[in-house]
């Protein structure tokens, strides 16, 4: 799988910060060199007012649709998979994700936030990870913490991965693990 210490992985409990901090890490790296070709994405919480009514999946140079929603009630998502309120809408998911993990020449830093249980829906989804890991290219990813003691079998896979680091998120660390990511991704990334 990925060369040694080129797969940095986040993890924590839900609402610790994952996503923050994946893209706090990712602003710091095209701060301090913005020529930098990184290719992934993110997901963000949709609120309506105080009430998070789903997640929405958005491409690093940021285009954006839905990922997971409660408020969709047409009849093709009472098709769609659930997870626990949120219905997941596969096919949105996949047309803007699949094409940024498509592993380039070109590509300096992959980052893929996250590797959970919406988007493992996708049965396209985990064989496009291991082609990134695969590709020798950096990357980095959340994945979300084991629960009642049982990990997803894709992400123990990628836990276990030869060479990734793992950064366990808590409220008080937040800052220096920012901090330690950026510094080992910017090493690697200049060593390139």
């Amino acid at each position: 799988m990925a060369a040694s210490g080129k797969c940095f992985l986040v993890t924590g409990p839900p609402g610790v910060g994952k996503t923050t901090l994946v893209m706090r890490v990712l602003e710091s790296l095209r701060t301090s060199n913005p020529n930098l070709k990184i290719q992934g994405f993110y997901t963000r919480e949709v609120r309506q007012g105080a009430e998070r009514v789903g997640f929405e999946v958005v491409t690093i140079d940021g285009r954006s649709g839905t990922l997971a929603s409660t408020t969709n009630l047409s009849s093709e998502s009472r098709r769609w998979s659930t997870v626990g309120k949120y219905r997941v809408d596969i096919a949105s998911f996949e047309s803007l994700a699949m094409p940024e993990l498509r592993v380039k020449e070109d590509t300096d830093l992959f980052v893929i936030d996250e590797v959970g249980k919406m988007e493992l829906f996708s049965s396209s989804f985990f064989p496009a990870v291991l082609e990134v890991l695969e590709s020798n290219i950096p990357l980095l990813a959340s994945i979300p913490i084991p629960k009642f003691g049982r990990d997803i079998p894709e992400v123990a896979r990628l836990r276990n991965c030869r060479g990734a680091t793992i950064f366990t998120l808590s409220p008080s660390n937040r800052n220096d693990v920012k901090e330690q990511i950026y510094n080992q991704l910017l090493e690697l990334l200049q060593k390139q």
